[in-house]
């Protein structure tokens, strides 16, 4: 029975992992495709969602969970892993903004640049 949940465990965590690698990875490229019709609004929230979706798999990678909302996602990263915080702190804000600001092509860059960053940690090519 131990053997069982465990087994159900690690499929649901390897799962929820392919689920956050799919997602991350089609954010990104959908950023990319925005970023080359110069739609830097779009390409920068799509880059923050790959962002945060390689957050949470990197989470997921060393806790075996994955945080429910972006104030756990903060806690969680301050708490453990304060590189991580730091670049999630850093570009939060702009990812808030881009709703009632244009972005410019350097944030969007920004952005993606971090979640190629992100992406290393997590151990994946975007």
């Amino acid at each position: 029975m131990e053997n069982k949940n465990i087994d159900e465990d690690k499929s649901f965590i390897n799962e929820k992992a392919n689920i956050l690698k799919k997602t991350a990875k089609e954010y990104f490229d959908s950023g990319e495709d925005e970023f080359r019709k110069e739609r830097y609004n779009s390409s920068l929230i799509l880059y923050f969602k790959s962002l945060i979706a390689l957050v949470d798999l990197f989470i997921l990678q060393k806790k075996g969970n994955t945080p429910s909302s972006h104030t756990e996602r903060f806690r969680i990263t301050k708490n453990f892993f304060p590189e991580v915080y730091d670049i999630v702190d850093r570009d939060f804000p702009f990812y808030q903004d881009s709703y009632v600001h244009f972005m410019t092509k350097e944030l969007s860059e920004i952005i993606k640049n971090d979640t190629k960053i992100m992406a290393e940690k997590a151990k994946i090519k975007l």
